[in-house]
């Protein structure tokens, strides 16, 4: 029987010393909790905590038609970004379905000989291969280059009300003036070239900072120093799911996949038809023309069982509707929240459903607005 080789971060015996619950994500031994879901929930929703998502990819696009392939093969329009912006785009699967979701930063001129541009695309872990592929078997029409530094790149989250007052600390880069989605480069904790950047997963407000692999562990200790006075937090990836689903955001695999339409999911709004030709244009058009048999909705449910990926939503008769695609007991509203595919029928907020969570069992539950927090 194949054994499957699970990756390391840079900072795994940070997280093996703290004593966090670790376990195999996307390829990589990951920290899913420390002291807890819910306590490390609270703490970034009120307070600050750090992640290590040093598994996420980065891919360099560089050239003179890196901003034609980036159009061709993303959903957003890149034309739009100048240096130090980014955008939140999908990957049309040429089929009308999504190979990943990613952000694209907007690199600056100084890296590019004359007439070039250059961009970063993050994307998820689980889809390194998969997304590399795909993009290369797009950019042979293309003068482009590209780079796959996803192993030599670490990446903490540094989220909360108090991450700016904790960063402040060990960088002069003016991050109070960083917009959201826009980043800076510049020295952090007397490490050079570490990439300020105004996003995140948690809606909690803060910064993702990427470094080469060789900084992370002196990253990660200057940050929980200068957030002594904060109690700052090391969190896992499980509150970084029940944070993200609060605020209504997709996760790959779950929300969103090869087989689900950025129109599907409510995400017309990074799907810019336009901007001109891009993979799938045609397709989204009409989807947005004539209308689409299932949408993303987010739920409430009146009783305290916690939804769960693949159950069946039915209507009132008994007939199935749909599918929960990510659920959870929400620790910031105290009640079980859920998003799940519907039929278009159902998606009007105020809409009843029910939840078949096996064994003859189904419960209450009613269409709401997202996000599930404002």
């Amino acid at each position: 029987m194949q054994t499957i080789q699970v990756k390391s971060t840079p900072l795994t015996q940070k997280h093996l010393a703290l004593k966090a619950k670790m376990s195999a994500f996307a390829g990589y031994n990951m920290p899913i909790s420390y002291a807890g879901i819910k306590e490390e929930h609270i703490c970034v929703r009120t307070n600050v905590g750090v992640f290590d998502v040093s598994h996420m990819g980065e891919f360099i696009v560089k050239g003179m038609d890196a901003l034609a392939l980036v159009q061709r093969v993303t959903s957003n329009d890149a034309s739009k970004l100048v240096a130090g912006g980014i955008q939140y785009a999908c990957l049309p699967n040429g089929k009308g379905g999504i190979v990943d979701d990613l952000l694209v930063y907007r690199l600056a001129d100084d890296m590019c000989a004359a007439g070039e541009q250059a961009f970063m695309l993050v994307v998820n872990a689980s889809n390194i291969e998969k997304d590399w592929s795909w993009i290369m078997s797009h950019a042979a029409d293309f003068e482009v280059t590209m780079q796959d530094i996803s192993e030599k790149t670490g990446l903490l989250a540094l989220q909360g009300p108090n991450a700016t007052k904790v960063l402040e600390k060990l960088t002069s880069v003016k991050i109070g003036d960083l917009k959201y989605y826009t980043f800076a480069k510049g020295k952090v904790a007397g490490l050079d070239n570490v990439l300020i950047s105004a996003t995140g997963y948690t809606g909690a407000g803060g910064y993702e900072l990427y470094a080469r692999n060789s900084q992370m562990e002196k990253l990660w200790d200057a940050l929980f120093e200068a957030g002594r006075e904060f109690n700052i937090q090391p969190i896992g990836l499980g509150a970084r799911d029940t944070l993200r689903l609060e605020k209504g955001y997709c996760l790959y695999g779950n929300d969103i996949d090869d087989t689900t339409s950025p129109i599907e999911a409510g995400l017309g709004w990074i799907t810019k038809l336009k901007k001109g030709d891009f993979i799938n244009a045609d397709l989204f058009r009409n989807q947005v023309k004539n209308g689409v048999a299932k949408k993303l909705v987010g739920f409430e449910l009146s009783d305290r069982r916690v939804p769960r990926h693949d159950h069946l939503i039915e209507n009132e008769a008994g007939e199935v509707i749909g599918k929960v695609t990510s659920g959870t007991q929400s620790p910031t509203l105290n009640k079980p929240i859920g998003m799940g595919y519907v039929s278009t029928n159902y998606t009007a907020v105020g809409s009843h459903i029910w939840i078949q969570m096996g064994g003859g069992k189904r419960f209450a539950a009613k269409v709401v607005k997202l996000p599930f927090l404002n």
